[in-house]
């Protein structure tokens, strides 16, 4: 089973990985894992300002301080795992992830914000949904 896991660094991110590593349990094979990190791209005037090696070491930091927390309970449930980080929007590119790695499941956290609570689900949740060409698994 291959399982694209998405997390943003957030409590309801490790929600996600945790449910990710009781799944791994129940499996007979162990699963192949991406972790998998979105990081929204900056304002044109803050990329110009920063200049290229400042721009990919912006997002360098952010992806490392929003993986940290994965990364380390995925070690400690001694799961396997590729990372990969991109810079995009982040249901667009959780959605064409999963396409690029032929993935069978998206698992991710959910915070639930905005408009009622979106009807219970976040936005980026709800989109990755909508577009998905496979399941989604909504950790709370």
């Amino acid at each position: 089973m291959k399982i694209l896991l998405a997390v943003d660094g957030s409590d309801i991110g490790q929600a996600a990985v945790r449910h990710v590593a009781q799944l791994a349990k129940e499996l007979k094979q162990a699963p192949r894992i991406a972790l998998l990190y979105v990081d929204p791209p900056l304002l044109k005037q803050a990329a110009a300002a920063l200049g290229n090696d400042g721009v990919a070491r912006y997002h360098g930091e952010n992806a490392d301080y929003a993986l940290k927390k994965a990364r380390t309970a995925l070690k400690r449930a001694r799961l396997a795992f590729d990372e990969v980080q991109i810079v995009g929007e982040a249901a667009e590119s959780i959605v064409e992830q999963a396409r690029k790695t032929k993935a069978d499941v998206i698992v991710m956290g959910s915070h639930g914000r905005g408009a009622l609570k979106n009807l219970f689900v976040g936005s980026v949740a709800q989109k990755v949904i909508a577009a998905s060409p496979v399941p989604v698994v909504v950790a709370r």
